[in-house]
């Protein structure tokens, strides 16, 4: 049965919404406009406040229609039978609401409501010209899952989530044969997305993206009112929101990639990294000019300028990761639904109102009367500024690089420019000498900011510089840091650490209510140092020490044989030497939904194409049985869990799990890390290559050997030895009776630093002959008991080998990791200060406001 008024319902829902946002948009500018007397804006305020709540309702049903359709697996839908599957749990099929293009923009247009009935609550006397501008981002961003075609004009607005598949691949030969075909599965959630942090990370990401909004709406509020300095108070608080929230999403993102991709670090410089980035460096930027915006004009100009500038930067980072621009330059961005067109239309119509509205009020703009001086906190907050926003051109300037080939071929010229090869050690090249001068800037305006220091009169500075010189020296020696450009940002970051520690203590037995600042700056620092030691100076452990080209391969080859040189290979079971660590290839694991933990592969038999498995044996874990043989257990698909055991010099041992993934969509195997940590380090391991689990093994020909007792016969490389011929009351798989009988052949097998015992077996049940025979992965060998022969003594068995299971894995030590992960908490810590302070400033700014108000006498107005 296709459920068709769900998605019906859906598709009316977000008309709904787009109509209401367009009439919500009107009715706002109309309360706004001037020449208006008040009651008939407040008339227009009112209907324009009804409209919007009619607006967040349709939004709230098209999300739950949509989570309807996901969550009740109806995959008539494409949308459904595109992003997930029977198989994922509750939190992945969450997820999957945001996977493709249309979820994402209905998870954004969801913040936006939300975030607009905050400010319509909190802010009434700002809600008319705020509303209107949220009320027409709102209708942008509802036509791009509008999925409505204009008669006649053969044009399309939108792409909608709710069309059917067989609307979607009208041409799939099953529709002739069954034009009501349901698909019994999905194609499910793209493996590396099936990960805790992509639970959160997007909509933590895309409430950063929302909120960016709120400023930028009060900035253009205030240009179009005349409000010019009025605008700050109230966006501020929520420009500092936005500057957490956007930095907590992207930190998210970082450690999504630290745990799940491959890669071996947490920020690959990818452009769609790359353009989160940028607004939120912008953002930071925007946030000090406003602190000084009120009693500083050119201050109050650059927060106008970088306010507007932050959310433009959002909407063309929205259209390079969605419209297919950037092409194979991300692995992180969309393919073009047709939707470039109206990204485009919705970048511009922004920016050029926006740059309109701030030309036409820049005459209005006040000036100031004497230039900043040196030692002002005015200068080094510009300072910062303006190094925060050349940090951000430079990578923007290098990831718009598709965008400029696209302009050109727009207007027939071929450009041919391509991103850097070494996209990392392009944009530290840059990157690290922008922040050893900001966080230098971090200390140095702290005191200025607290009047600590000024003309002539610089000593407090010389304190935290000596003290600072003096731990960087101790870290450069003890850590053996060469490179000037380290031992330059390692200096910097230390002394600003210093110095805003120093700041820090003495707010503290004042108000520490003003300590926010100071902890941002801390905490920024801690990153800096714990990015330098983490990425600089990690060092692989895995050499290959064995002269054999593992791969010949161009991934392995490149680069002078990089990874034929870093990674090693292991056999199972057999221990090999790495650094200060012996290694083991344990087993293969699976994940079962309902025990904790990984189980052995070779206690479940998977059904293949299945989330199953039927058990082998019974399933035991820390002493609690979970399953009997024979029942049939959930597992999460997909995934296998490598199990390294690492045994260290004092014998102490634990073991990693890095995940790999057979997944035929993304090229067959995607590998996930796992990690050791420690206080001092990370030890990060990832598989590069292996035997496929999922495949059969390929037996090569029978050999047959026919032996006496302690006979020898060689197999391969191996020495066999047949020590004995035993009777046995138990063979694995087959139940004797009385009457019956079985043996089994004890036989040795010589590896070069171990042996090992075969056991196959020959039964004799119901006159009938069976023969068990047994497999050794370690070997790669199967050997069968075939014949006895009484008269000579002699036994028969028959051996087929295969390729040996093996892993190519790579293992890395990051050092001093921990510090950044410490940074990105204490600059959390600063942010939520600042953040609560300034709201609190301008709550008890507005009820002032509202008292005095209140306070005015009322005329009375008599008819005439």
């Amino acid at each position: 049965m296709i459920h068709s008024t769900i998605g019906s319902a859906g598709h009316l829902l977000v008309i709904i919404a787009f109509v209401t946002a367009l009439v919500a948009t009107f009715a706002y500018f109309k309360a706004s406009s001037t020449g208006m007397s008040i009651e008939d804006g407040k008339v227009w305020k009112k209907f324009g406040r009804a409209v919007f709540y009619f607006h967040v309702a349709a939004v709230l049903g098209v999300v739950f229609s949509l989570y309807w359709i996901i969550g009740n697996h109806y995959f008539e839908y494409h949308y459904a039978w595109k992003n997930s599957s029977l198989s994922l749990p509750t939190g992945y099929t969450i997820s999957s609401f945001w996977q493709d293009q249309e979820g994402s923009f209905l998870l954004w247009i969801f913040w936006n409501v939300v975030l607009g009935c905050v400010l319509i609550f909190t802010n009434r006397s700002w809600e008319a010209p705020v509303m209107t501008v949220f009320a027409l981002v709102q209708a942008f961003l509802t036509s791009m899952i509008l999925g409505v075609v204009i008669p006649g004009l053969d044009l399309k607005i939108g792409s909608t989530p709710f069309l059917l598949l067989k609307e979607v691949m009208p041409d799939l030969p099953v529709y002739q044969m069954d034009p009501n075909f349901i698909p019994k599965d999905g194609n499910g959630l793209n493996p590396l997305l099936q990960n805790y942090w992509m639970v959160i990370h997007p909509p933590t990401l895309f409430l950063g993206f929302a909120t960016t909004l709120i400023p930028f709406s009060f900035a253009i509020a205030g240009l179009w009112t005349k409000k010019i300095q009025e605008w700050i108070r109230p966006a501020l608080p929520w420009a500092l929101f936005s500057a957490m929230i956007l930095c907590i999403g992207i930190l998210m993102g970082a450690y999504w990639a630290y745990e799940t991709l491959n890669f071996g670090g947490y920020w690959n410089w990818d452009p769609v990294e790359n353009s989160s980035i940028v607004p939120w460096l912008v953002l930071v930027a925007a946030v000090h000019t406003m602190i000084i915006g009120r009693k500083n004009a050119t201050a109050l100009k650059t927060s106008f300028i970088l306010t507007i500038a932050t959310f433009i930067l959002i909407l063309y980072s929205t259209f390079m990761t969605r419209s297919g621009v950037l092409g194979n330059a991300s692995v992180h961005s969309f393919t073009d639904l047709g939707l470039s067109g109206q990204l485009l239309i919705y970048l511009l119509t922004f920016t050029l109102v926006a740059t309109g509205l701030l030309i036409y009020r820049w005459k209005d703009l006040p000036s100031d009367e004497d230039e900043v001086s040196t030692y002002s906190q005015e200068f080094w907050i510009f300072i910062g500024a303006t190094l925060l926003c050349l940090s951000g051109f430079q990578i923007l300037a290098t990831t718009s690089i598709p965008v400029y080939n696209k302009i050109a071929e727009a207007f027939g010229t071929v450009l041919n420019m391509a991103l850097p090869a070494d996209q990392i050690g392009h944009y530290n090249k840059f990157q690290l000498w922008f922040f050893s001068l900001i966080v230098i800037l971090t200390g140095v305006g702290q005191f200025f900011w607290w009047k600590r220091v000024g003309q002539n009169k610089l000593q407090a500075l010389y304190n935290p510089l000596l003290i600072s010189l003096l731990i960087s020296a101790a870290i450069i020696t003890i850590q053996g840091v060469k490179e000037i450009q380290y031992i330059v940002l390692l200096t910097s970051a230390v002394f600003a650490i210093v110095a805003n520690g120093t700041i820090l203590l003495n707010i503290i037995r004042g108000n520490y209510n003003l300590s926010g600042g100071a902890i941002t700056h801390i905490g920024v620092a801690l990153m800096l140092i714990g990015i330098l030691f983490s990425s600089a100076y990690t060092k692989v452990v895995s050499i290959n020490n064995s002269g054999l080209m593992i791969s010949r391969s161009e991934e392995f080859t490149n680069n002078d044989n990089k990874e034929n040189k870093e990674n090693i290979t292991l056999w199972l079971n057999k221990p090999e030497k790495m650094g200060d660590y012996m290694l083991t290839w344990r087993d293969v694991r699976v994940e079962p939904r309902k025990i904790p933990g990984y189980i052995p592969k070779s206690w479940v038999d998977i059904i293949e194409g299945d989330f199953h498995a039927v058990a082998l044996r019974d399933i035991v874990v820390d002493g609690k049985k979970y399953n009997v043989k024979g029942d049939t257990i959930e597992l999460f698909p997909e995934n296998f869990y490598y199990e390294i055991e690492y045994r260290e010099p004092s014998g102490r041992i634990f073991s990693l799990f890095p995940r790999v993934q057979i997944n035929p969509r993304m090229g067959g195997i995607v590998s996930s890390p796992d990690i050791q940590r420690k206080v001092d380090k990370d030890l990060y391991t990832h598989v590069n290559m292996v035997t496929n689990p999922t495949a059969e093994p390929v037996w090569s020909q029978t050999e047959d050997f026919t032996i006496s007792m302690r006979d020898t016969f060689f197999v391969n490389d191996y020495v066999a030895i047949l020590d004995n011929v035993v009777r046995t009351e138990q063979v694995e798989g087959v139940k004797l009776g009385e009457g019956d009988a079985a043996v089994k052949a004890v036989i040795r097998v010589l590896d070069k630093d171990k042996e090992y015992v075969v056991t196959p077996s020959f039964v004799i049940r119901d006159r009938m002959v069976a023969r068990k025979p047994e497999v050794n992965n370690d070997l790669g060998m199967r050997i069968q008991f075939q014949e006895i022969n009484p008269q000579t003594g002699q036994f028969s068995f028959a051996v087929n080998t295969t390729q040996r299971d093996f892993i190519v894995m790579k293992a890395i030590e990051k050092p001093l990791i921990n510090i950044l992960w410490l940074g990105t908490f204490v600059l959390m810590i600063g942010f939520l200060m600042a953040t609560i302070r300034r709201f609190k400033d301008f709550i008890k700014m507005r009820d002032r406001e509202n008292q005095s108000t209140d306070k005015k006498p009322k005329i009375k107005v008599q008819a005439v």
